[in-house]
């Protein structure tokens, strides 16, 4: 039986981070691990998935025909597609393996290790695991001062439909794929369906379906954004079944049949050749016998939480498995958060007011902070400026002007931001700045003091600002089909916010 100051259960990116921060703290950690280092967020999920995107990208840019040339006999083969993301996958697993090694052995005078255990953990009682699965075939004990569970999650599955992996699959299944099927019915239309969409669709050798049983794809996003990325996905061929309720879906053969509900009532049935199921995630916490350590769950097995630590005051929960906000850098966030809580005097709260995302669709979306339902929704009174990338001189330049920026702030002469999004080439650069001035509750006039340079897809942040101050160099009521500057404002009585255009307010 070993003996840590810390176990950490589960080595995708939140667990990974627990161990390190650990490290930092000159604590001795055991790492467990039942699969390969990195989790869905390397194998199946954010880079998997995001070098998919890449490679869909670089080949779409390659046989467009609006630029001055054309190129000839571009050849594409999933299999060597596959290969490239499988390339990077290794790449990244390798750089985890050397560094555990490296922390696995003395450094120094620091007392600070790393062991990497392999095996599945479960609980014996609050302080104790065991380990079984691991490479010498046999079972071990483990027991640890604390335990932080980062275990991850896993596709949700779908009542009456039978995922085999070949046909019919979730995003673990992707990379099996022998060829670009010639069909393709993504179920689910959130940020995984409508990505994986892209992708397909970017290739151009699939035709691409999406159920989508909301009016619009991405619900929980402003229409104007859903809007863009919908009409670029219908432009490469994509079907969106807005509204559409899915009856069954089958394998008949080596395809697959599904029938949707349109809203009208009617029934549809087609015929494809693979089907994706992405109706979102679950925990991965039913091997761990949490119930043998005393830890609160839900009945759908999320773990419960204060911040990251759980009714069992040295057991925390960090990343996916608490399903609050399923992202790779949340996860990381927590993971350390989660080390400083157990070993540090002082803790701050966790705070996902800055979070930024990133929506990897044709084109880009990058956003952080509050949307325009997110502040319709909390009764925020806000304005709002948007600034169309066909005015945008670096967008210009790339031939690339379909998106915008859209920057909302609160409705009183500080404009403290509240959010941005931006949808189009380069969205995750231009939100970098207002990530930490969403932190610290600045305004407008700090981020006015930015200087950008030229030519720069930011710079339509800087004049998105100047908007709002009443000094931008183009006016929205010259270019109103391209700029948008208003005063949206909730009513104490009234559900529905009322919008109307905002004061131009002096210039500064």
């Amino acid at each position: 039986m070993a003996h840590y100051d810390l176990a950490v259960i589960g080595a995708g990116p939140a667990g990974y981070a627990a161990a390190v921060r650990a490290w930092d703290l000159g604590k001795r950690v055991a790492l467990i691990e039942r699969a390969e280092l990195g989790g869905a967020g390397v194998h199946d999920g954010a880079l998997a998935s995001k070098t998919l995107w890449e490679l869909s990208k670089d080949y779409l840019s390659a046989t467009r025909r609006d630029r001055g040339f054309e190129a000839e006999n571009v050849h594409v083969a999933f299999d060597q597609v596959a290969l490239c993301v499988r390339n990077a996958i290794r790449e990244k697993v390798g750089q985890l393996h050397k560094q555990l090694t490296a922390l696995g052995q003395p450094y120094g005078d620091h007392a600070g290790r790393i062991d990497h255990v392999h095996g599945s953990a479960e609980f014996v009682d609050a302080h104790t695991l065991r380990v079984t699965g691991t490479e010498a075939g046999q079972g071990r004990t483990v027991t640890a001062d604390a335990i932080i569970v980062a275990t991850g999650s896993k596709p949700r599955a779908l009542p009456n439909v039978t995922v085999d992996g070949e046909a019919i699959l979730t995003s673990d299944h992707i990379l099996r794929i022998n060829a670009f099927p010639d069909s393709l019915v993504i179920v689910g239309a959130g940020v995984i369906g409508c990505e994986f969409a892209t992708i397909f669709s970017n290739f151009g050798q699939t035709k691409v379906y999406i159920i989508d049983r909301a009016d619009r794809i991405l619900p929980f996003e402003d229409p104007d954004v859903a809007g863009v990325c919908a009409t670029q996905m219908e432009a490469k061929g994509v079907t969106i079944h807005h509204g559409a309720h899915l009856q069954s879906l089958t394998r008949v053969g080596d395809r697959v049949e599904y029938t949707i509900r349109h809203p009208t009532g009617g029934l549809e049935t087609i015929s494809v050749a693979k089907a994706l199921i992405s109706v979102g995630r679950v925990p991965n916490t039913g091997g761990l016998n949490l119930a043998a350590a005393g830890v609160e769950f839900t009945d759908r097995g999320h773990i419960t939480c204060s911040g990251t630590a759980t009714n069992v005051p040295h057991i925390h929960a960090v990343g996916d498995v608490t399903l609050d906000i399923a992202l790779v850098n949340i996860g990381e966030v927590e993971g350390r958060h989660a080390v400083d809580c157990l070993y540090l005097d002082h803790c701050k709260l966790l705070s996902y007011e800055n979070i930024s995302t990133i929506m990897f669709l044709d084109p880009e979306v990058a956003g952080v902070g509050m949307n325009e339902i997110m502040a319709q929704k909390s009764g925020q009174s806000y304005r709002v400026a948007v600034y169309g990338y066909d005015l945008v001189n670096r967008c210009i330049a790339m031939r690339s002007t379909n998106g915008f920026i859209k920057l909302l702030v609160t409705d009183d002469d500080e404009m403290r931001i509240l959010g941005i999004r931006v949808v189009g080439a380069h969205a995750s650069t231009a939100i970098e700045a207002v990530s930490l001035m969403i932190c610290h509750g600045r305004g407008v006039r700090d981020l006015a003091e930015l200087l950008h340079p030229h030519p720069s897809v930011t710079e339509a942040l800087q004049d998105c600002v100047r908007m709002l101050l009443g000094s931008s160099i183009m006016k929205p009521h010259v270019f109103q089909s391209s700029l948008r500057l208003s005063r949206v404002t909730s009513a104490p009585k009234s559900p529905e916010p009322e919008a109307q255009p905002a004061a131009a307010p002096k210039a500064s």
